[in-house]
């Protein structure tokens, strides 16, 4: 330990001539102390809002998704194609078409996406953990069925046990519009539905439905084996990265391979943005909390006058002063930021496990209690921007000691 860390804590702990200055640092200490732990909750609960949204991702989107680079649908009837299905790593490799179409129920007529899936689709997702009511049929047989978000259902009427036909219409791709007759320029089929679903997500709920790949590629004429995405799931015991670069190099760079998140990137994306804009703004609010130390350092510099004339006399130089002070403001806001860590940590494990602050009453809400996922990457984060924050405050009054 240093002379003049050792000076500073001394003066911390010892009595001061005025009572004033020990009040000044415990606010100073405990507001840092506050903000500290509220950094620390806040970006654990944004983290626990992440994972949760991350998990109903997860029950729709595949593992790994393959799409085109330039254009819209391609052939995974190659060579390049047939590696990728043989890869031990490889458990589900399904065929999927995506495309907006017309539908239209009772009178009633809205603008839907439909994905077209294979018999592989089931085993690929957790669809039958998000269904909400029916079941997770697309063809039995005789006749073309369909599953539908909730959010959809609900704006056509539909329920999971009806058993009038869903028209749906697209425009024919390969043709020109005839103006005499623009009926004839859209395909038309049946379904009937069998399910509803829920990911509780508008982008699923409120404009998808689910068909087979048949009844997609007849719709939006496509040929057998022309996708507008190939969905992956992998074996327990593959490496996603790892997979993820060995697919991509066998397709090249005409094809992306994209993981849950690169999926969702836009979603993610702003996620990540409004954990950064809160923490800017409680950093900010950290900074207005830390202007207490100025003062609170600036009189115990007054109080010292006499201590501070007793160290010159015995050797010690100006910038030996001043880092005894500065060690000082330091300590006063480590105090303050180790105190904090130590509250948002608790406050953060017993949310987690006890969940003693609810989201609501009733139904509506997808969770009961706040989720809280607490990283301790965030933790060592907030300690060392708090540590420097009062580092970079105790200077200021420390370096205007003069001798």
């Amino acid at each position: 330990m240093t002379s003049a860390l050792f000076i500073a804590r001394r003066y911390l702990f010892s009595p001061k001539s005025h009572n004033a200055i020990n009040i000044v640092s415990g606010v100073s200490a405990a507001a840092v102390m506050v903000v500290t732990a509220a950094m620390v909750c806040v970006m654990s609960v944004m983290n626990g809002f992440e994972q949760v949204v991350e998990r109903l991702f997860s029950h729709f989107d595949p593992e790994l998704r393959i799409e085109v680079v330039e254009g819209k649908f391609f052939s995974c009837d190659t060579e390049a194609f047939d590696r990728v299905r043989a890869l031990p790593e490889v458990a589900v490799f399904a065929e999927t078409i995506e495309e907006t179409a017309l539908i239209e129920f009772d009178d009633k007529q809205q603008p839907a996406t439909l994905k077209g899936v294979d018999t592989e689709f089931e085993q690929l997702t957790c669809i039958d953990s998000i269904l909400i009511d029916g079941q997770y049929i697309i063809h039995d047989g005789a006749f073309e069925r369909t599953v539908m978000g909730q959010g959809l259902a609900a704006q056509m009427g539909i329920g999971a046990h009806f058993v009038k036909p869903i028209h749906l219409y697209a425009p024919k791709r390969d043709q020109r519009v005839n103006l005499m007759r623009p009926d004839e320029s859209f395909e038309q089929a049946t379904c009937f539905i069998s399910g509803i679903f829920a990911v509780n997500q508008a982008k699923y709920d409120d404009g998808m439905m689910l068909v087979s790949l048949p009844l997609a590629q007849r719709l939006f004429h496509y040929a057998p084996h022309q996708v507008t995405a190939v969905e992956l799931k992998l074996t327990p015991t593959s490496t996603l990265p790892q997979t993820q670069k060995q697919i991509h190099q066998i397709l090249g760079d005409s094809f992306s391979v994209l993981n849950r998140y690169e999926q969702q990137a836009s979603f993610f994306r702003m996620v990540h943005i409004e954990k950064l804009l809160t923490t800017i703004l409680l950093v900010f609010i950290l900074l207005i909390a830390s202007f207490n130390l100025i003062g609170s350092l600036s009189m115990l510099i007054i109080d010292k006058q006499n201590d501070i004339r007793t160290l010159s006399y015995l050797g010690a130089d100006l910038p030996l002063i001043r880092r005894i002070f500065l060690f000082e403001g330091w300590l006063i806001s480590s105090i303050g930021a180790v105190a904090g860590i130590v509250l948002g940590v608790a406050l953060c494990l017993s949310q987690e496990h006890f969940g003693w602050l609810k989201m609501g009453n009733g139904a509506e809400y997808i969770l009961s209690a706040y989720p809280v996922a607490l990283q301790w990457s965030d933790v060592a984060i907030v300690l060392l921007l708090v540590l420097a924050i009062g580092w970079v405050v105790a200077w200021i009054p420390a370096k205007k000691i003069e001798p």
